[in-house]
């Protein structure tokens, strides 16, 4: 199919896409095709109308393709038929009319509360450097919620202990002052005595390797992951799972929506409202141990 060559060079030599990405948009085209020389006989691409594409489309769904996919699929075929505009072949652009289907928002996953407190109330930490930076980490993950990037990057003058309060930069440079949990100013007294004794010169980040760099983003991963594996069999294990364990509690104990937007750091309510939905499927579980009749 001559077009289809053009189009696929165009993405090659003028876009240039991955070999992956190439390979997606040529096996969509081929899919559609096959699609339509069954329905369609002497199918010509040129001669595609908005019917055929939806026809295709509901055929996808019903076959049990996800939301996901078909919308893949679809972009493959607006970016062709844009191609085939610009290259003059069609005079008009039958994906114009096409919606893509709605894609369901995946919940937030988190750790329960019971399992955070086993782990931080437990013995799972050493009192070594490791022990006590480990411990630091992840008290201070869960009791900020803050992200991972903005962990890394915080210094002894973004702290202020005695009034339990951590400022951090996150998206687009804006900074805020997350409060913490009275318990963190022990557990970073005590990391932090340790850290300056070991590694009296090594700067003004709080948070070190054991080497006494600054600690990097996939250590700080691993360190979280490593110690959620203790105590959760959830799949993903790593510092955003703690946010949303923090965004989750909090609303669980009944903190208002508009306070746990401003302690995340997010630009919008709309960010913040996913995390309604998780804390109404805790409430949906109370009420099925707790009704009678549930």
């Amino acid at each position: 199919m001559l077009n289809a060559e053009l189009f696929l060079n165009y993405l090659k030599y003028e876009k240039r896409y991955s070999v992956h990405t190439i390979t997606a948009y040529e096996n969509d085209l081929d899919q559609f095709v096959l699609f339509g020389k069954k329905l369609v006989e002497d199918f010509c691409v040129e001669e595609v109308d908005y019917h055929l594409i939806r026809q295709w489309i509901i055929s996808l769904m019903d076959g049990g393709t996800s939301a996901r996919s078909v919308n893949r699929k679809i972009s493959t075929l607006k970016s062709f038929f844009k191609f085939l505009m610009r290259e003059e072949k069609i005079e008009k652009n039958p994906t114009d009319q096409i919606i893509l289907p709605k894609m369901g928002k995946k919940l937030p996953v988190f750790v329960e509360e019971k399992e955070i407190n086993r782990l931080l109330d437990g013995k799972f930490f050493t009192d070594d450097f490791e022990g006590r930076r480990d411990k630091a980490v992840v008290s201070l993950f869960y009791g900020t919620g803050i992200r991972l990037s903005e962990l890394v990057g915080i210094r002894f003058s973004d702290l202020d202990l005695p009034e339990k309060m951590v400022k951090v930069t996150g998206k687009r440079n804006k900074e805020r002052l997350v409060p913490f949990p009275v318990e963190i100013s022990a557990v970073l007294n005590e990391y932090i005595q340790l850290r300056n004794e070991l590694f009296p010169d090594s700067g003004n980040f709080v948070f070190l390797t054991e080497n006494g760099e600054p600690a990097y983003n996939k250590l700080i991963y691993r360190i979280v992951k490593k110690q959620l594996s203790l105590v959760t069999t959830i799949d993903k294990k790593s510092p955003h799972i703690l946010r949303h364990s923090y965004a989750t509690h909090l609303l669980n104990h009944g903190a208002d929506l508009n306070a746990i937007k401003e302690l995340l750091g997010h630009a919008n309510l709309a960010a913040t409202q996913v995390y309604t939905h998780t804390s109404f499927e805790e409430l949906k579980k109370v009420y099925k141990q707790a009704h009678p009749r549930a």
